[in-house]
C-alpha cells in the first residue's frame, strides 16, 4: 500500500484516525531504548503499557516509559495486564486516567488464570459496563466468541480485541472462522490481540478483513526486535492492501494464467 493509500484507509478509534493499524506492547524489551528503537520500526502510533507493570509518572525518580514515548507522538494505551477482577480492572484505569491528564482511552483485560492467561468473561463484561458508564473508550480483549463480541460492542465498546491464541504463545490464528463471523457482524473495529507469532500471522489477519492487530511478545521476543517490528509492520500494511485488493477464488482445479481459448491460428 502506497501511502498516499494509507492516509485515504485510516484505523478510526473514537473518533481519532490513524495510518497505522499495528499497535504494539512496550513490556518485555531489554531496555527503553530498544523499546523505542521497535516502536519506531514498526510505525505504530498506539502504544500499550501495563500500568501495573511500566513507569509512567506513578514511581518518581524511576526511568518514565513517556521519556522515550512521549504522549505528544504517540496515543498511550494502559491497559490492566495482571488484573484478574472487574473491582481491580476499573481501579487500575482510573489510575491510568489520573496519570495521563484524562485521557479516556484505554485497553481492559480481566485474565481468568495464571496458565494460561485466557480472557475471564464474565468479569470482562461487567467492567466494560462499569467503564463505559464511567466515560472511558474501551478497548476490549476477549475470546473469539461472535456473540462475546457483539455484547461488547453493544455495551459501548469502542474495538472489540479477540485472541488468534493466547496471549504470548505465538501459534498465531487457531480459528479464522470465528475471526470472520466477529468481522462480518462487528460496527466497531476488529482488532487481533495475542497469539501472533511471526510476520504471516499478522497478515493473515488482516486479510480476513481485522481492522488491525496489535502485539508485543511477537517483536520483544525476537531474536532481533526491531528487524521483526519492521517486518511486521510491512505484513500488515500487505495484508491490509490484499484484503481491500479482494482476492481470486479458491478452485478445485487448474486455471491457467494465458488461456487457451480463443488462439490465434
Amino acid at each position: 500500500m502506497t501511502a498516499s493509500n494509507t492516509a485515504n484507509d485510516p484505523l478510526v478509534i473514537a473518533g481519532t484516525a490513524y495510518a497505522s493499524r499495528l499497535l504494539t506492547g512496550t513490556g518485555k524489551f531489554r531496555d527503553l531504548d530498544e523499546t523505542r528503537r521497535a516502536t519506531d520500526a514498526a510505525g505504530a502510533q498506539i502504544v500499550t503499557v501495563a500500568i501495573r507493570r511500566t513507569n509512567i509518572g506513578q514511581e518518581p525518580g524511576e526511568p518514565n516509559l513517556l521519556d522515550v514515548l512521549p504522549p505528544d507522538r504517540y496515543t498511550i494505551l494502559p491497559n490492566t495486564a495482571g488484573c484478574y477482577t472487574a473491582e481491580e480492572a476499573v481501579r487500575t484505569l482510573r489510575l491510568g486516567r489520573e496519570l495521563l491528564d484524562g485521557r479516556n482511552l484505554v485497553k481492559l483485560e480481566v485474565l481468568g488464570d495464571q496458565k494460561t492467561l485466557y480472557p475471564d468473561v464474565v468479569q470482562t463484561l461487567k467492567a466494560a459496563e462499569l467503564l463505559v458508564a464511567d466515560g472511558f473508550d474501551v478497548m476490549v480483549y476477549t475470546s473469539d466468541d461472535p456473540i462475546l463480541a457483539r455484547q461488547l460492542e453493544e455495551i459501548g465498546c469502542v474495538a472489540v480485541m479477540p485472541l488468534a491464541a493466547p496471549i504470548g504463545s505465538g501459534l498465531g490464528i487457531q480459528n479464522k472462522w470465528s475471526l470472520l463471523e466477529i468481522v462480518d457482524n462487528a460496527k466497531v473495529p476488529i482488532i487481533v490481540d495475542a497469539g501472533v507469532g511471526t510476520a504471516s500471522d499478522a497478515a493473515i489477519a488482516m486479510e480476513l478483513g481485522c481492522d488491525g492487530v496489535l502485539m508485543n511478545t511477537a517483536i520483544a521476543g525476537a531474536k532481533d526486535p526491531v528487524l521483526m517490528a519492521h517486518a511486521m509492520k510491512l505484513a500488515v500494511e500487505a495484508g491490509r492492501s490484499a484484503f481491500r485488493a479482494g482476492r481470486i477464488p479458491r478452485k478445485r482445479f487448474a486455471s491457467a494464467s494465458s488461456p487457451v481459448d480463443g488462439l490465434i491460428g
